[in-house]
């Protein structure tokens, strides 16, 4: 019980940012990902709007990826933007189609243009690698590229795991010490290490995330080892922190910051550091 409730906090810093009022408040953000059921209270009444892409399946059951991205990126206890609000495409737990991703991601840019600008959709987090070198995916990868760049060119951030476009990769957090990130490992663990300057480290291990099958039943998992998944939702949820604090900032500027404000150790490795990004972000306003 101990283990997983210290795997519910997201470490470097971010619940002391929480404690300073800086939570994602006023930002929209969605999620391209798995069915999950709306109602486990670590992110119930956060989901503003919910859609399934698949028409070949009329009763999708809730996954386990889709509550844990959920619950990474805007979750009560466990998110590192908890007031933020979530858009949700829901795409099928097994398939080798990237066209329902495409129409999930066709469906956030339609819904961004029907929002007052100030409420518009940021940054999509999308666990899934829908094109390029390595994809799963064997359909419709065209589709995917064209509804990325529709998506790029009206100026929301879509951060997938695709080899063209990922800016992330993994580090574990030190549990003796998980608010420090010179302590958070990079690079996955019992492999060989090679650092990529042009990615930016962000935890993917030791966390707990929100659980349900079957509504009424709610839960939690702990991963000591985790997937670049849970990397996307984080990244994301600090991104929600930064426009918070300063809402006029382009994309491309938030994620400068991003990289600038990085831990970098010896071996150029950057270690995302979401208190002194925020510090960067303030300075911006003035």
């Amino acid at each position: 019980n101990q283990v997983l409730e210290e795997g519910k906090n997201p470490g470097l810093g971010v619940r002391d940012l929480h404690a300073q009022g800086i939570t994602g408040k006023g930002d929209s953000v969605a999620i391209i990902d798995q069915p999950l059921g709306l109602n486990h209270p670590e992110y119930k009444g956060k989901i503003l709007l919910y859609k399934y892409f698949d028409p070949t399946d009329k009763n999708p059951q809730s996954d386990l990826h889709g509550p844990a991205v959920a619950s990474l990126l805007v979750g009560t206890n466990t998110g590192t933007a908890p007031d933020a609000k979530l858009y949700y495409a829901a795409v099928p737990s097994a398939s080798s189609d990237a066209q329902n991703l495409a129409d999930g991601l066709n469906w956030i840019v339609d819904t961004n243009e029907t929002l007052p600008i100030g409420e518009r959709i940021r940054v999509v987090s999308v666990s899934s690698g829908p094109s390029g070198p390595g994809s799963p995916f064997t359909q419709n990868n065209d589709a995917w590229d064209a509804a990325y760049e529709r998506a790029t060119q009206a100026g929301i951030l879509v951060l997938d795991c695709t080899i063209m476009h990922n800016i992330v990769d993994v580090c574990t957090l030190d549990l003796s010490d998980p608010e420090n990130p010179s302590k958070c490992i990079p690079g996955w663990q019992g492999k060989e290490f090679s650092a990529n300057p042009n990615k930016i480290y962000v935890p993917y291990s030791h966390r707990s995330f929100a659980e349900t099958y079957q509504d009424g039943v709610y839960s939690y998992q702990y991963d000591g080892e985790g997937g670049l998944s849970w990397t996307l939702p984080y990244v994301t949820g600090v991104l929600a922190m930064g426009w918070q604090v300063n809402p006029n900032l382009s994309k491309d500027q938030m994620v400068g910051l991003l990289f600038d404000s990085a831990y970098k150790n010896q071996e150029g490795v950057k270690i995302i550091n979401p208190v002194a990004f925020i510090t960067k972000v303030k300075e911006t306003v003035n």
